[in-house]
């Protein structure tokens, strides 16, 4: 049934009695009667809607009603009344996907560059000398538009290059297309808010999400411009801005691969294209030994660069920089500016800071598993996925190429690439297996030793498939209960953040929070270990999550949870993406997004069911 209502009438008149916080939203914490009458404005029929839910569902159409600037609507009551479940699943895939997607062409440009992280009076976009086509177009374009500039990155540049970039930030180019009438931008997915640019493990994460939505054209152009990056900027980039060339993302590309050709391979000189660039990446990122490789055989996360990380706000760093400031008798703002200009160098501190970018290459940004020793660690993490990275070579080589690869003058085997798996493994299960904790952990290969960080990067083998079926049973029946809650499982166990001191700042990656990718890596290794049932249970603590935040919070879907409240209210270091918006979610957050529709895609008929009514876990589990 459709209401005929006056828009901006009854929209205000919703908000004057039921936003009490005039928060611009309609929450629990709201103090309104929790009930409005709708009277259709042709019958005169009235319709009662109560609850928070309910109201802020009508609040979230009347906003989408106003855009059309239209005086009369008309509101579906059905709508109103979705089950919440469909309502969210509904919404990711036909609005938040289209909301969150970006060009770097004519068309596209504006919304990338005139974004908070642009702090001069002329954005720049920075091309790759050796994108020939994308110099070109660009400067074309810098003379058609206003207030834009087109610097050209030249070849084999420095990473002392990099650093002057700071004083002049900007975007990175990323891939064009031939369309019929014109060039245009291959799109990427952003993960939401403030970060509105490409962002590496992100868009894996996204891009399992637009599969699961029958969007493979997005997650094949999140490909392209994978392959895009490791051509013209030698690595898949943190994020396609300038002062992220100094630093890689988690290797999840070969991933995406796989994922993609399970649903339609588009042609073998596709498929072709791709793992060169994954071979590519695999050898000059990866395996250059005393950089990312090291003498164990195995990986670390080691970001190139110097001194403080460019894009945190100033003060960030101040418990770090405060004994350095007093050491040099200086007052800290000061103290900063000379570290930051390079004008003053401090051994000590520039190596704080190699650990610091390598850990925010890792993702992990940020934990005390790898606050100063990143880059001493061969973490379970990295390993993990390039397991996953030899085993998914092998596989396409096997399955699409006859057994045999050829890039130029090199031929490669499947069962080659079986036996850089084989080693992996066997090293991983060597240094970072620990029996008596059923849990693996990072190894320091500068100390030699294990370093007993309980996170949740020990599920990550799991996912990975390189487990043995007793590695598997431990980490489910031993490892897994320390890190559930209610919503899902921690970032690290309570265990391991108490022993961090009380002065240090909350680390977002950390015991109490909650993030998809760790719990989308550990429901498709429960599922690959045949943990079914307890697969089930993991996707339905999540889910549940995010269905009662999304029915109390206005249709919130944030970027993290503290698990210790259920709750999207983080008071951790870098806040919670996803929370700001005026009256309707317009995109979620995207490795959010992706969770919730991979989750609904593995729980069962019945817990659908349970999951729309919104059972609470401890009364299923």
């Amino acid at each position: 049934m459709k209401f005929s209502l006056n828009i901006d009438k009854t929209f205000r008149e919703l908000l004057l009695q039921e936003d009490t916080d005039q928060d611009k939203k309609i929450t629990k914490d709201d103090q309104g009667p929790k009930r409005f009458v709708l009277i259709d404005e042709k019958t005169k029929q009235e319709q009662v809607i109560a609850g928070t839910y309910y109201l802020s569902n009508l609040l979230q159409e009347l906003a989408v009603l106003k855009e059309s600037k239209m005086e009369m609507g008309e509101v579906d009551l059905a709508r109103i009344q979705e089950n919440p479940v469909d309502r969210i699943s509904r919404k990711i895939k036909y609005d938040y996907w289209n909301e969150l997607t970006r060009t770097i062409d004519k068309k596209g440009l504006a919304q990338i560059l005139e974004d908070e992280k642009t702090n001069s009076d002329v954005p720049t976009l920075y091309v790759a000398a050796t994108d020939k086509q994308g110099v070109s177009y660009f400067q074309d374009l810098e003379k058609e538009l206003q207030n834009f500039k087109v610097a050209i990155l030249p070849v084999n540049y420095s990473m002392e290059y990099v650093a002057t970039l700071n004083n002049k930030p900007g975007i990175l180019a990323l891939a064009l297309e031939q369309k019929i009438y014109s060039l245009q931008g291959v799109p990427f997915v952003v993960p939401g808010g403030r970060f509105n640019e490409m962002y590496g493990w992100d868009s894996y994460f996204i891009g399992i999400g637009l599969l699961i939505d029958n969007q493979l054209e997005k997650a094949m152009a999140i490909a392209e411009n994978f392959k895009y990056q490791i051509t013209h900027y030698g690595k898949i980039l943190n994020a396609n801005r300038s002062y992220y060339l100094t630093r890689t993302q988690p290797p999840l590309y070969s991933s995406l691969i796989v994922e993609i050709v399970k649903e339609n391979v588009p042609n073998q000189e596709w498929l072709k294209s791709h793992l060169e660039a994954i071979i590519l990446e695999y050898n000059t990122v990866w395996m250059e030994l005393g950089n990312r490789l090291t003498e164990t055989g195995l990986n670390r996360y080691k970001a190139e660069g110097v001194g403080m990380p460019f894009e945190v706000e100033p003060g960030h760093f101040d418990d770090v920089l405060a004994p350095y400031a007093k050491k040099y008798n200086m007052p800290i703002r000061a103290f900063e500016k000379e570290y930051l200009e390079r004008k003053l160098v401090d051994a000590d501190l520039d190596l704080y800071f190699v650990h610091d970018r390598s850990l925010r290459e890792s993702g992990h940004d940020t934990t005390d598993r790898l606050i100063n020793r990143c880059a001493n660690l061969n973490s379970v993490d990295v390993n993990s996925f390039l397991y996953k990275y030899e085993k998914d070579i092998a596989y396409l080589i096997a399955t699409y190429f006859g057994n045999t690869f050829q890039i130029g003058d090199v031929k490669c085997t499947s069962n080659e690439w079986e036996q850089k798996a084989a080693f992996r493994k066997e090293k991983i299960n060597e240094l970072c297996w620990n029996e008596a904790a059923g849990m693996y952990f990072d190894y320091d290969f500068v100390n030699q030793e294990q370093f007993p960080f309980e996170a949740a990067t020990t599920f990550f083998p799991l996912w990975a498939g390189l487990c043995t079926e007793n590695q598997a049973k431990k980490l489910v029946e031993v490892a897994l209960p320390h890190f559930i809650k209610i919503g899902g499982i921690t970032g690290s166990t309570k265990a391991s953040s108490a022993n961090v001191s009380k002065d240090e700042p909350q680390r977002q990656w950390d015991y109490p929070f909650g993030w998809a990718p760790h719990q989308m890596l550990l429901w498709e290794g429960l599922l690959k270990y045949n943990y079914l049932d307890k697969a089930q249970e993991m996707v339905y603590r999540w889910l549940w999550l995010i269905t009662i935040n999304a029915i109390e919070y206005n249709g919130t879907i944030p970027e993290k949870f503290d698990l210790e409240i259920s709750s999207h209210k983080v008071f951790a270091e870098y806040g919670n993406v996803g929370t700001e918006f005026d009256y309707i979610a317009k995109e979620g957050f995207g490795w959010m997004n992706a969770s919730y529709q991979y989750g609904l895609q593995i729980l069962s008929a019945e817990l659908k069911i349970k999951l729309g009514e919104l059972i609470a876990p401890e009364d299923l589990f």
